[in-house]
């Protein structure tokens, strides 16, 4: 062998020996790494591989309202589950556990066939049939507390509030909204298993604790929900309606006080009613507004000054724009009139004028402006836009058709957004309905300030137009929303339903208004949605409903009267009106003037078209609010000439006394003011019909 292959051949050697210390320094240093440096990592996955998690649920936050009250809450409930590998007969087991838990016996057979570590049978179980079920003790089978969804007060601001669904998931309203918040994180229990599934014994098991969600404190008051639904029930079983809502807002900082629609649905049992039921029609219908809506043409017209309050106008019954003839409501028109007591009237002709005085372009500056045809972004899901017709398709025709409320869709928070943006200087507000979130240990995670949208109208707009407002309660179709000792500004609507392509007989009866006028805390709108009770007017029907939530909230929220006593009430002879003559007029015609220009009630008897005979009589002095009745056939078929009995009104209020005499065909002169005390002729006299029953008023003991 030469001297050149030695010195190959030891290089070769050196070379191998080097690589192998390599690879044995790297293995060594590897075999470090995995049982010294990664240790706990690794026994860790190991350990995972081997334990199977059994989640376990965190405590849904709390709903309350804004002081606190419990809307919404998590109750535990126990849940049925099963570990298929620890099952040693599915069949029997699975007869055993359907027994009791009421389930299809094949169907649980089947889950617990399946080739999973767990398995649900049954994820809410009634605490009876989970003890029953615990006593058996059977192999495989397991229980775990889930949380489960309870709303106390069932029904209470349902629509607001929504629902969870099985795995405790909001599914609708405020529920899922906030879900996120509200959720909080699930834990687990894990006990450590073989290769085929089964238990260890003496093996690991390891509790990973849920973290709880947080709290959500409303803007909504319990007490004013409460009110609001109160007067809902009471209206929708008195005016047959087929729908009814109600919404209450501060005016000042857009915070929903109250919300609520019929017919409802009871939350903790919503898998029984209709889904149709759960659909909030506040936030994600539109309607057209009828004249609720000239509050917003007005507001257009006197920031634009196009109009001011003491303007005069002349109604004749129509106005004429381009080849069309639009009508006023009232047949023969409301004559002259300022632009005050037109809005008093809501005089269809007077709007359109102010419509076609702003004009297309500035008119929809206005109407986008107090947020309409676009989403308010109330903290809410399925927000409606309402509709908006095109700039571009907008005529003179339907220009005029708007500013009285047709030809436009808004939502009811659209609305009273507008309204309360009048009432509170002229700052449009984004509505909300949550306040706050607060977490587990009580710290606030979120807090919600009022959030300005944009200036719409001038704060002397706003004054000005909140006067007239008044004014309308006051003096004209709104005088039934009126609350003694305080100063309500509002406005009546009574909308005819679109169908076909055109109008129907169907009618939607609203009121929206708000109080103090001098210092607004409310602001709260009322809507009727085909009434059945043979008048479909706003101001009949949905202004008393207004006034009595009113009165309550104001009592409620502590708002001391503003008025001085003596001006409470106004006198007997303020509130009496001269009965116009009827005879001969269409129906329609003269129910309308009855209600919007005199504040009469109207019933009626026949089945003609035309008034023959009215009582009381043309020219008698009554009460605002008396029922005239209106005969449609010839006086003789009601012997509107015979004589009747006085009835017994002793202790019934000076509105019962007026519509129990009217509903005889008697006349009423009232004196003094509170509950009947005396009448002359007694009660139990015969009397001609027409007759003048004298009425002696006292108030109650706890009145003076």
């Amino acid at each position: 062998m030469s001297i050149h292959s030695s010195i190959t051949m030891k290089k070769r050697v050196g070379s191998l020996f080097l690589m192998c210390a390599t690879v044995t320094l790297f293995l060594i240093g590897r075999l470090f790494w995995v049982q010294v440096a990664k240790n706990e990592h690794y026994r860790k996955l190991a350990l995972d591989q081997r334990l199977y998690p059994v989640p376990v649920d965190a405590r849904r936050g709390t709903i309350r309202d804004v002081k606190g009250r419990e809307l919404a809450v998590s109750v535990s409930a126990d849940a049925v589950y099963a570990i298929p590998a620890d099952i040693d007969d599915p069949l029997e087991t699975a007869k055993q556990v359907s027994r009791i838990l009421g389930l299809d016996a094949e169907t649980v057979r089947k889950k617990l066939s399946e080739p999973q570590a767990t398995v649900w049978i049954d994820r809410r179980v009634d605490p009876e049939k989970a003890a029953s079920l615990r006593k058996l003790n059977l192999r495989g089978i397991g229980f775990a507390e889930r949380g489960q969804r309870f709303y106390p007060k069932d029904k209470l601001a349902a629509h607001v509030l929504g629902i969870v669904g099985i795995d405790n998931q909001g599914l609708e309203g405020i529920e899922v909204q906030y879900d996120s918040f509200l959720q909080g994180t699930r834990g687990q229990v894990r006990s450590e298993r073989d290769a085929t599934g089964k238990e260890i014994p003496g093996g690991v098991t390891e509790f990973i604790p849920p973290v709880d969600g947080n709290d959500l404190y409303l803007t909504i008051d319990e007490v004013i929900q409460y009110i609001v639904e109160r007067e809902l029930d009471k209206g929708m079983a008195e005016l047959k309606a087929k729908r009814g809502m109600i919404l209450a807002m501060d005016p000042k900082t857009g915070a929903v006080l109250a919300m609520a629609s019929r017919p409802a649905y009871n939350p903790n049992r919503y898998f029984e009613e209709s889904d149709s039921l759960r659909r909030n029609p506040i936030v994600s219908d539109a309607y057209e507004p009828g004249s609720t809506f000239k509050i917003v043409t007005a507001a257009a017209a006197l920031e634009e000054g196009v109009v001011r309050p003491d303007d005069t106008f002349f109604d004749p019954g129509f106005i004429k724009v381009g080849d069309r003839h639009l009508r006023c409501w009232l047949a023969g028109g409301h004559g002259s009139q300022t632009f005050t007591e037109a809005t008093e009237n809501s005089c269809n002709v007077v709007f359109a004028t102010l419509g076609a005085r702003l004009g297309q372009e500035r008119f929809y500056k206005y109407i986008q402006a107090f947020g309409f045809g676009s989403p308010l972004g109330i903290d809410y899901p399925g927000e409606a836009t309402g509709l908006l017709q095109r700039p571009k398709s907008v005529g003179p025709v339907e220009l005029a058709n708007i500013s009285f409320g047709q030809g436009i869709s808004v939502t009811p928070i659209q609305l009273l957004s507008a309204l309360s943006a009048i009432a509170n200087g002229g700052t449009l507000m984004r509505p909300q309905l949550v306040s706050k979130i607060v977490d587990p240990e009580g710290f606030v995670v979120k807090e919600f300030k009022e959030d300005p949208i944009r200036q719409v109208i001038s704060k002397d707009t706003s004054k000005e137009l909140s006067l007239i407002l008044e004014s309308v309660v006051v003096n004209g179709s709104g005088f039934r929303a009126k609350v003694p000792g305080y100063r309500v500004a509002g406005k009546t609507g009574t909308a005819e339903k679109p169908e076909k392509g055109g109008y129907s007989d169907k009618r939607v009866a609203s009121f929206l208004g708000f109080a103090p006028v001098e210092d607004p805390k409310i602001a709260i709108i009322v809507i009727w949605d085909e009434p059945d009770v043979g008048t479909s007017y706003g101001g009949v029907v949905a202004a008393p409903t207004f006034q009595a939530i009113l009165k309550d909230v104001l009592r409620y929220m502590e708002i001391p009267p503003s008025m001085p006593p003596e001006e409470k009430e106004q006198s007997q002879e303020s509130q009496q009106v001269i009965v116009p003559n009827l005879i001969g007029r269409n129906l329609d015609d003269a129910a309308r003037l009855l209600v919007a220009q005199f504040g009469l009630d109207v019933s009626t008897k026949g089945q003609g078209v035309r008034v023959v005979h009215q009582i009381p009589a043309p020219q008698a002095k009554v009460t605002r609010g008396t029922t005239v009745i209106l005969y449609l056939d010839q006086p003789e078929s009601y012997n509107v000439e015979g004589e009747v009995i006085v009835p017994n009104v002793i202790g019934k209020t000076m509105k019962d006394v007026a519509v129990i005499l009217s509903d005889l065909g008697l006349r009423m002169e009232a004196e003094g003011t509170g509950v009947a005390k005396s009448s002359q002729p007694q009660h139990g006299t015969s009397v001609k019909r027409g007759a003048v029953v004298q009425v002696r008023f006292e108030p109650l003991s706890h009145d003076r």
